[in-house]
């Protein structure tokens, strides 16, 4: 296959979309076509667009397969197998709706909720498999901000600077600076 033919009309119909089309395999896909509809020769485009030959072959097989779409759908890459995306956007609305929640009132033994603490959660009650990667990139888009809890004691007896290793004189200086 050496020449790939299009009318004029076809032609720039490829050019008006090569300027609005943002998908970067697709723009490479467009390119290899257009430089073919000029005469170019398979090999130099391959070279040009870091591809093999066989793949500017099968852009231009499903070029011709798919006659019946429009362009922009002909140049669109094929659905592929994999597993989807599962975390990515499914777990933020359910973070959000829990993290304001004392973790207590669900029945965990902890005070503050934790990346694996929210796992933990989301498998139990959601039955969803989620990474702590995930998680925290979750956590991330909600503009959450994690801090360890600041303990502070209740009451500081008198003789506190003492048990430091501080005098009793320097204690009571101490407090009547801060008094």
């Amino acid at each position: 296959m050496t020449s790939f033919d299009l009318t004029d009309r076809e032609f720039g119909q490829l050019q008006d979309l090569l300027g609005s089309t943002p998908h970067a395999r697709e723009v490479c896909r467009l390119q290899a076509l257009l430089w073919l509809a000029e005469g170019e020769a398979v090999a130099d485009i391959a070279e040009r667009l870091y591809v093999s030959r066989r793949t500017v072959y099968y852009w231009v097989q499903r070029f011709h397969q798919r006659a019946d779409l429009d362009f922009a759908t002909r140049l669109q890459d094929a659905p592929r197998s994999g597993r989807p995306p599962a975390a990515l956007g499914i777990i933020d609305s359910l973070i959000a709706e829990v993290i304001d929640q004392d973790p207590r009132e669900l029945g965990y033994h902890a005070t503050n909720w934790t990346a694996p603490l929210l796992r933990q959660y989301l498998r139990a009650v959601h039955q969803l498999e989620v990474s702590l990667t995930s998680i925290r990139r979750a956590i991330d888009r909600l503009d959450l901000l994690w801090k360890r809890p600041r303990h502070q004691l209740a009451r500081r007896p008198e003789t506190w600077r003492q048990a430091k290793g501080g005098s009793k004189e320097a204690s009571g200086i101490a407090c009547a600076r801060s008094c």
